[in-house]
């Protein structure tokens, strides 16, 4: 086994050891190994010790990485996408985590009905209105919901957020106990075409606290594969 198939497995047992402590059942959370700026045999190694689910950041790289790799990996785009970049992705992604604006979702929604298919996509929410991250502030997003929800092309299955950057990880869990509370709260406004199954929240730094909140997906890329080297972008 490799270092990164020994990491991926060992992260993947605290994650179900967590929905255990949280009266969760371990299928409730899925592990999406971050694989950003990684070479592909890093991703065959985490895909040999049975991670399915990889998160890319870059429309480019997943283009580049989906052929060389086997048909059966679920790819999650949860970087910031643009809108001129959908064309690419729309029809590869298994979920398009971070929609934040009404814009980029009606060009999903015009891609995907280009290519006869529906595409799953989460709202992402900027849960500590933060200036320098994307996504509807938590006062917007109920509004954002019943306008997207009516695009053809889309399946609204969700939310996702990226909590604040802090020392302490426990300081993130209002964050997700909040984002939880509104997915509650959209689902039971029971509008067409608005599942609320999914909730992406969580990374290598608050993940724990993100499952115990009730994550569906938590997005570990650093404690799998180790550090990223950014020198090449």
């Amino acid at each position: 086994m490799s270092i990164v198939g020994d990491n991926y497995l060992s992260v993947l047992d605290n994650v179900r050891r967590l929905c255990r402590e949280s009266s969760r059942d371990e299928s409730e959370c899925t592990l999406v190994a971050v694989s950003k700026t990684k070479p592909v045999q890093m991703i065959r190694d985490a895909y040999e010790a049975g991670c399915r689910d990889f998160g890319e950041n870059y429309v480019q790289e997943l283009v580049d990485k989906i052929p060389q790799l086997p048909d059966d990996i679920r790819w999650h785009m949860i970087g910031h996408l643009q809108t001129n970049k959908v064309k690419y992705i729309v029809g590869k992604t298994y979920l398009i985590h971070g929609v934040d604006s009404v814009k980029l979702a009606k060009e999903i929604g015009k891609q995907s009905v280009k290519n006869g298919i529906v595409s799953d996509i989460l709202l992402e929410v900027n849960i500590g209105n933060e200036d320098s991250k994307f996504g509807f502030s938590p006062d917007e997003i109920t509004d954002a919901v019943n306008e997207i929800s009516s695009v053809e092309g889309i399946r609204i299955r969700g939310l996702m957020t990226s909590a604040p950057i802090c020392d302490d990880p426990e300081e993130n869990r209002v964050f997700f106990r909040n984002m939880k509370q509104l997915s509650i709260d959209i689902k039971k406004q029971k509008t067409d075409n608005v599942y609320m199954d999914f909730l992406s929240m969580g990374m290598s730094g608050d993940y724990e606290s993100a499952v115990g909140e009730g994550s569906t997906f938590v997005r570990v890329g650093t404690a799998i594969f180790g550090e990223r080297d950014y020198s090449s972008r």
